[in-house]
């Protein structure tokens, strides 16, 4: 049915559509669903974001390791504590002058499980970024889909407006011959007239709509044109199910609980011995000796060992135990919500699918009576008013088919978001 649509259009494109005088079509392009997808994918400023996290989280990496090497420093220190008249700081402490010019490298010892944890924690926050970036690439799919569904429905109705409004015009010719020979009232005439008027509205209705979903499809894929673009039919297909252990929406969950165990190791780190050596190296004098021999060198270390805090690292788990819950309750939930949203699709769509069926049989029936219908009215043997019924009907039975077909299609857009 599509097709002779598309092939009744095609060929009354340029007389209808300069008549109607509503919209401008290029027919010459044609446009895919993935097309308009992977436009907003470049486009998209949130994507952008999270690929220059990505890069700020490398440069983190970087620093950690950095920080690992030693820490080379020049440092220089002057002082001078005058005594007049007996009054000024004690030369046994203040030394009166001193001046110090020095090169210091301090190394910090880190254990290698130190620094694992260290470096896991900034694996896991690059893995919570992607995790993100992953659900708002699907997101962009689904809304870019979505809005290409609604747009190529608009495209449909348009086009079966234009072949119902040629086989009008077509049987409007053949009437009003009729009329004139008073095989038919000019009254019923007339009133086939108004149909015609009706459906040529209706043709300048679903353009308008046509343009403004066509304009909301660029603007979500991010591309400025105001040009109406041929659509292809969308090809859908439910992919098979494949459970929630695999799903990109639990990836955020599993992170948390990694995140969760790193911090807690972060934590425990705080209370281990830690400790530095240090060299240095240059001039250090108080002028009181022969300041030209006080250049030289020296070495030294540092330890620290948390001994007691409070309580604070009993209470900081606390408080991970208490997240840990957390995550956990919005976990349980949200796999519920996932089940139930699932089971719920695949049966709209297995009942839409069969509606579906039910419909085209039923448009089957309807085309053969307008056909018998449109052959008896030559004749004088059906009454205009039977005859616009059956457009009617035929009229709301492609309606309710594409509207079942839009519906379809959307259940299997929502179906494939949740099942990735």
């Amino acid at each position: 049915m599509i097709k002779g649509i598309r092939k009744i259009s095609s060929i009354l494109l340029l007389t209808l559509l300069s008549h109607s005088g509503s919209i401008f079509l290029c027919q010459a392009q044609y446009r895919k669903v993935d097309d308009y997808i992977q436009k907003a994918l470049i486009n998209s400023p949130l994507l952008k974001d999270f690929k220059n996290q990505l890069l700020s989280d490398k440069m983190d990496s970087a620093i950690l390791r950095a920080g690992y090497r030693p820490q080379v420093t020049a440092s220089s220190t002057g002082t001078y504590a005058p005594v007049i008249n007996g009054y000024g700081y004690d030369n046994a402490l203040s030394n009166g002058k001193t001046f110090d010019a020095l090169i210091t490298a301090n190394q910090n010892i880190i254990g290698k499980s130190r620094r694992d944890i260290q470096l896991e924690g900034i694996v896991l926050h690059a893995d919570s970024i992607n995790a993100a970036s992953n659900i708002s690439r699907q997101d962009i799919r689904k809304s870019i889909t979505e809005q290409y569904i609604a747009t190529y429905t608009d495209q449909q109705q348009r086009d079966f407006y234009l072949e119902v409004y040629q086989l009008l015009q077509k049987e409007e010719k053949a009437l009003k011959v009729l009329a004139q020979k008073s095989v038919y009232k000019q009254a019923d005439y007339l009133a086939f007239l108004v149909t015609l008027q009706q459906q040529e509205l209706q043709l300048s209705q679903t353009s308008i709509q046509l343009k403004n979903d066509f304009a909301r499809l660029n603007y979500l894929s991010g591309i400025v044109d105001t040009t109406v673009i041929a659509l292809e039919e969308p090809v859908l297909t439910a992919t098979p199910l494949t459970g929630l252990s695999n799903s990109i929406f639990i990836q955020g969950y599993k992170i948390d609980s990694l995140k969760l165990l790193n911090d807690k190791k972060q934590i425990d780190l705080n209370y281990k011995p830690q400790a530095s050596v240090y060299i240095n190296g240059g001039y250090n004098s108080s002028f009181i000796l022969q300041p030209y021999k006080n250049f030289g060198t020296s070495v030294g270390f540092s330890v620290s060992v948390p001994i007691y805090d409070g309580g604070q690292r009993k209470m900081k788990h606390t408080q991970f135990q208490i997240q840990e819950n957390t995550r956990q309750g919005y976990l349980q939930f949200f796999t519920r919500q996932y089940q139930q949203q699932v089971n719920q699709l695949v049966q709209q769509l297995q009942g839409t699918q069969e509606l579906q069926a039910k419909i085209t049989r039923q448009i089957k029936f309807t085309e053969g009576l307008i056909n018998v219908d449109s052959k008896l009215l030559q004749t004088g043997d059906i009454t205009i008013a039977d005859y616009v019924i059956a457009i009617n009907n035929y009229l709301n039975t492609q309606y309710m088919l594409r509207q079942v077909n839009v519906f379809r299609l959307q259940l299997i857009n929502q179906l494939n978001y949740w099942n990735n």
